[in-house]
């Protein structure tokens, strides 16, 4: 599998700790969980969730929904690094005008998530203006109707159902 932005990633022990790095193509070809990712959920005043579907010329998991925003953090960034490249690239949102929060660090060993990841949470009332080339539509949800889609089969990113359960399930 060719990623068209193999970018270099950090590898990390189970403590978070830089002990390497790999292109993103040969992590995801080795199934590896000890590399660095961010996800954002955009909530809305109604506190509906903003969802996207991913675009068909995603690597992994086209045409799947999706956090609201999901990156990966590259070699020598720190989580916020990269959760300020991604809301620009992806979303076209600055992160030091948004009200935002940290949700929580969650590791796969501890969660069963696909890397470590650092979650936070958006408050945002209207749709941003997002990058077509990432995401073809988008929906509001309450956090309960997302789970149901999801339970229902809808297609979706491996764990966007987890980290609804774990930050907004009631």
């Amino acid at each position: 599998m060719m990623i068209q932005d193999d970018e270099i990633l950090d590898i990390v022990d189970e403590n978070d700790c830089v002990i390497g790095q790999k292109k993103r193509s040969q992590i995801y070809r080795q199934r590896l969980c000890n590399f660095r990712v961010v996800n954002a959920f955009i909530v809305n005043s109604l506190g509906q969730l903003w969802i996207p579907r991913r675009s068909a010329h995603k690597s992994i998991f086209p045409f799947c929904i999706d956090v609201s925003m999901g990156g990966h953090v590259e070699t020598g960034e720190t989580y916020e690094d990269a959760l300020q490249r991604e809301l620009k690239e992806e979303l076209n949102l600055e992160l030091n005008i948004l009200n935002f929060r940290f949700l929580g660090y969650l590791t796969p060993h501890q969660y069963q998530v696909s890397a470590f990841m650092k979650v936070y949470e958006i408050k945002l009332d209207c749709n941003p203006e997002y990058n077509k080339n990432d995401f073809i539509e988008s929906f509001w949800l309450s956090p309960n109707d997302l789970i149901k889609w999801l339970y229902d089969g809808k297609p979706a990113k491996s764990d966007l159902l987890k980290l609804v359960q774990i930050f907004y399930q009631d």
